[in-house]
């Protein structure tokens, strides 16, 4: 992407949207999993390091398609956030996308975001769809190039490195304000799934809608998601992610810590702010207050984090 064609103000809006919505880098130290913001993560040569050996980085919501005011060029911004991945000194073993990929589920978007895709350094992609992916008709474009691994069910599981990855689908019965579904099948499975693995297994889990109630009235939830916390209580590490709502909300009950991502596309207003989610319009020059870098530090207590939000401008 050129800059040429922006004014300063755009330029540098782009800028900051590509660092304050990049991604999330997750290290695994002494078991435990930290959250380290990306910008901060490529721009530190010995930051990321410090606490442990860069194991995914969490993408989500590019919305590939999106070309209204408050990014006419999510493609643009994706391209940035690969760059800033492809610059880090230690490279990810694994990129998970948090549902989202597109904007209306046409076949043009999800054959620019593959393309975009192949750029990665890191070739190891996971998905989960949002409910982005899924408005075509017959609900078949995102399983047609991301439903292999989960047999075109929308949920699977894998290991890596000692970790134990649970993707899981919430949006398939998708209402605008309605919360997220899991359903008796998928819980039946992530029972059969985690019977038998030792509690200190790392776990992470990861989903498009956030899988606990952070506004009911926008349907920022998932409806059964308490279900689905029941059986992961017993495990000593649990991380789980989502994207959905463009915003960093964190929470830690427990051992499980829960965490949604910004979005590469454009920032949504906080829960309660406005008549509703959707996309965020600001002035240019003011993009960057509404952005932010949150760096994530582990303090001496083994599950305790420390977190610091700067604003971009």
């Amino acid at each position: 992407m050129s800059d040429d064609k922006y004014p300063l103000s755009r330029r540098n809006a782009l800028k900051c949207m590509a660092y304050g919505g990049a991604g999330t880098l997750f290290a695994l130290s002494g078991g435990v999993f930290t959250p380290i913001d990306l910008a901060i993560a490529a721009s530190d040569r010995q930051g990321a390091a410090k606490f442990g050996k860069p194991l995914f980085v969490q993408i989500s919501d590019t919305h590939i398609g999106f070309n209204k005011e408050a990014n006419p060029d999510v493609a643009g911004t994706l391209s940035q956030t690969i760059n800033i991945v492809n610059g880090m000194v230690d490279q990810p073993a694994l990129i998970i996308h948090t549902g989202d990929i597109t904007h209306l589920s046409k076949p043009a978007e999800f054959d620019l975001a593959q393309q975009l895709f192949t750029h990665l350094r890191t070739t190891e992609m996971h998905t989960v769809p949002g409910e982005h992916d899924t408005t075509d008709a017959t609900v078949t474009e995102y399983f047609s190039r991301f439903g292999k691994a989960s047999d075109n069910k929308g949920y699977y599981s894998f290991d890596h490195a000692g970790v134990h990855f649970i993707g899981l689908i919430n949006v398939l019965q998708f209402k605008p304000g309605g919360l997220g579904t899991l359903g008796e099948e998928q819980l039946a499975w992530v029972a059969a799934d985690l019977k038998g693995r030792s509690s200190s297994t790392p776990i992470v889990v990861f989903a498009h809608m956030p899988l606990w109630t952070i506004y009911e009235p926008w349907g920022w939830g998932t409806g059964d998601a308490d279900q689905l916390m029941n059986q992961l209580r017993r495990f000593g590490s649990v991380t789980v992610l989502n994207g959905h709502i463009h915003q960093i909300v964190q929470k830690v009950e427990g051992n499980i810590t829960f965490h949604t991502a910004r979005s590469t596309s454009y920032p949504q207003p906080l829960a309660g702010v406005g008549s509703g989610p959707g996309p965020l319009k600001v002035p240019g020059d003011q993009l960057g207050a509404m952005l932010g870098i949150t760096s994530v530090n582990v303090v001496k207590h083994p599950s305790a984090l420390a977190l610091n939000d700067t604003a971009l401008a």
